[in-house]
């Protein structure tokens, strides 16, 4: 496998439409000798100066190595996040939906996701945005505290945790979601420039487009978010009844049918196709990930934890793989890279395939033979997966191609 480090930066990396944090340290090496220019190099280091931070992403459902000089050949193949300063993709972000992100404030004074006064004038958002940064922690606290109950905790990831809890106002129920700042890996910048968690971003530009559409998205609405200084807390929609999918195959006896199968993944490719529209790339869809409301005869889906999640150009390129090791596209072993409709295609095909067999997917022991398709499924289904599951990126169809799959008509 190609060896590479965030220290050094290539002609190839330097045209890599998701790599704007490469070409700042690019700009600042060019801009150094300039004596005459000061202010203009202060201005690069400011806006775009690399983390210099050594954590990593830690927990079983996000492992990751950090990709330094000195790492073990063992350590290579499992070699993910570089998170902030070689993130050749969070960046793009800006390029590609910062109008998106101005226009729904996401900087909105209180942390709410409601202000959507596109006609105001931009010095009237920069107030607002110095406003909430001058609200003390302590009321930030005080308010959240005021509007919800916090309950049992439902789960943990590499992340952060996310608590039960209901509104005080009507008891709706609602997922509450601490994050320690030192554990969101991806951010961008604010029309002020400030940095801004990029699951923050996210969330607040889903919500901004479906005003009213609580219960009714595919993705969990974000209903409100407080900054506490050392941590970020996001109050979200917690659909009741509802398990992940892992726990929806074990109660329905380790496997689904191809009929409820059938059913979840239907909604599952509609619903990242749509996050495609809005260039979004989640990254890491997975079983954990899928919520399936269980309140009606037809399961629906709900997709949860946009922590990995990125803003995405149609051609952008990665090279630092964020999400679950198991599920890796074969094309980052191969190539060191991927991108988002293939990798995203690819997780379909994960999905399906820890649906329909009784055992976790490994794209390792996938192409090494070790894990085979049932033959006993309906030739289409076996279609599907084998669509899905293609080793070369260019083989696999797309979203739109796989909604029109005969196995889903």
């Amino acid at each position: 496998m190609k060896k590479e480090t965030r220290k050094i930066t290539t002609p190839a990396d330097k045209k890599d439409s998701g790599d704007q944090d490469c070409k700042s340290r690019t700009a600042k090496r060019k801009a150094s000798p300039e004596k005459k220019t000061p202010i203009k190099r202060r201005r690069v280091a400011e806006q775009a100066g690399p983390s210099t931070s050594s954590d990593v992403v830690k927990g079983v459902k996000r492992k990751v190595v950090q990709d330094e000089e000195g790492t073990t050949k063992k350590a290579k193949k499992a070699k993910l996040l570089d998170h902030m300063s070689g993130d050749k993709e969070q960046a793009s972000s800006l390029l590609d939906s910062g109008k998106d992100l101005n226009n729904k404030q996401v900087c909105a004074k209180n942390g709410k996701r409601k202000p959507r006064e596109t006609t105001e004038s931009h010095p009237r958002k920069k107030k607002r945005n110095v406003d909430q940064d001058k609200k003390s922690v302590a009321d930030q606290k005080r308010e959240f505290q005021a509007r919800y109950v916090e309950e049992h905790q439902l789960g943990e990831g590499g992340c952060g945790a996310v608590f039960a809890g209901y509104r005080i106002e009507d008891r709706f129920p609602v997922a509450i979601k601490h994050i320690p700042k030192n554990k969101v890996y991806c951010k961008v910048a604010d029309e002020s420039g400030k940095k801004l968690s990029v699951e923050v971003a996210i969330m607040v530009k889903l919500a901004g487009e479906a005003e009213g559409s609580v219960g009714i998205s595919a993705p969990v609405s974000l209903l409100e978010w407080f900054d506490l200084g050392k941590e970020l807390i996001l109050v979200l929609e917690r659909p009741v009844p509802a398990v992940d999918l892992q726990k929806y195959k074990a109660e329905n006896g380790r496997t689904l049918t191809e009929d409820k199968a059938k059913v979840i993944l239907k909604q599952l490719v509609d619903a990242v196709k749509e996050l495609e529209d809005k260039h979004i790339f989640h990254r890491d869809i997975k079983g954990q990930n899928i919520l399936i409301e269980t309140g009606s005869d037809v399961p629906r889906v709900r997709i949860i934890d946009f922590g990995l999640s990125c803003f995405v150009k149609q051609r952008s390129l990665y090279r630092i793989f964020y999400g679950t090791p198991l599920h890796i596209p074969p094309e980052w072993y191969i190539r060191s890279c991927y991108r988002c409709g293939p990798t995203t295609v690819w997780q379909m095909g994960v999905v399906l395939y820890e649906a329909l067999h009784a055992r976790y997917f490994s794209t390792a022991r996938f192409l090494t033979k070790k894990l085979s398709i049932k033959k006993r499924l309906s030739t289409e289904c076996r279609n599907f997966l084998d669509a899905c599951l293609a080793i070369v990126p260019e083989k696999r169809p797309t979203l739109e191609e796989l909604q029109l799959h005969p196995w889903l008509r």
